[in-house]
């Protein structure tokens, strides 16, 4: 008896399809057929146009705003591919989530409060996902949410290799955290550079509003990097830069691998301080905000390896050896 040869099939959610067209792309296929569309009363229809039985189906899909869509629609789309295949008897289901919504309320920090980001892991599991790929979760500690592989990457080497190209002098520059809890990523992210490191104390009288209370670090005459995982409002950030600048620094860049850009936060960074925004196309960013100090790079080149080692059953941590 031969054993059943393994295929690969490659679908896109209608938040983020040039992400999924470069990643197809990078992959060597075609995305796959598959009818999205929403009833008059907003509930989503997903109906596959291809066989999947048997198959290695991969969802890509952004749990954010875009293309028309809410974050809400983004996860609700997501949720009904996946069943629409689990019952079309695919082999495995795995959600290419380039950004994890809902990743902020990870934790209980006053009483009465969800655990949102546990709350999508389960639904992602009932829905009938067997892996999940994601991008710089907002902490380290939600792959812990999950009872399925969750194969979990960063694009700090994109972000490396952008400064780096830049060709600035590593005396000056300084890579800053904005807050506490990303220290440690910073730090990575200051050795890779081989930089110096500050780090920010922030609070948050609310949400989406925050006062930067302390700096730690050197950051007089230097060229300070904020690095962060997302980008919401961009109130943070301008405070950050803000700060910085008061404290001396001579110029302020800043890099997050989710450029979520709500509300006034066009017009904040165009307004600041800052000299660059660089973000990934984990989350659509309009053509037209592309300009003037936002600069997107891509994630489809490592979206692409991760499929194909997940499918091939290779390692995807030498991605990042």
């Amino acid at each position: 008896m031969t054993e059943m040869q393994k295929s690969m099939a490659v679908f896109t959610g209608s938040v983020n399809p040039e992400l999924a067209d470069r990643i197809a792309s990078n992959l060597g296929v075609e995305l796959g057929n598959v009818k999205l569309e929403k009833f008059a009363n907003g509930e989503i229809y997903a109906r596959y146009h291809q066989s999947v039985r048997g198959a290695d189906v991969f969802l890509i899909q952004s749990v954010c705003a875009g293309n028309g869509y809410d974050v809400n629609d983004a996860l609700m789309e997501l949720l009904i591919m996946a069943d629409a295949a689990k019952r079309a008897s695919a082999r495995s289901v795995c959600a290419v989530v380039a950004h994890y919504g809902y990743a902020r309320q990870d934790r209980k920090a006053a009483p009465r409060e969800p655990i949102t980001a546990r709350l999508v892991a389960d639904l992602l599991s009932a829905a009938g996902v067997t892996n999940v790929i994601t991008i710089d979760l907002h902490q380290d500690a939600i792959q812990g949410f999950f009872s399925i592989p969750v194969n979990h990457m960063t694009a700090m080497p994109i972000f490396v290799d952008y400064f780096k190209n830049m060709s600035f002098d590593t005396e000056q520059l300084v890579v800053v955290s904005p807050d506490v809890g990303r220290a440690k990523a910073a730090k990575k992210f200051s050795t890779m550079l081989g930089c110096d490191l500050a780090i920010m104390h922030k609070d948050r009288p609310k949400h989406n509003q925050a006062e930067i209370t302390a700096l730690i670090g050197d950051v007089t005459d230097k060229i300070c990097i904020l690095n962060d995982d997302m980008i919401d409002t961009a109130g943070s950030l301008v405070a950050a830069a803000t700060t910085l600048k008061a404290k001396g620094a001579s110029k302020v860049y800043a890099c997050a691998t989710h450029g979520l850009f709500s509300g006034p936060a066009y017009d904040r960074i165009e307004n600041s301080c800052i000299e660059e925004v660089v973000v990934t196309d984990a989350v659509p960013v309009p053509l037209d905000r592309q300009t003037g100090k936002i600069k997107v790079l891509s994630v489809a080149p490592l979206c692409g390896q991760t499929i194909n080692n997940v499918y091939t059953n290779g390692s995807v941590s030498r991605l990042f050896e």
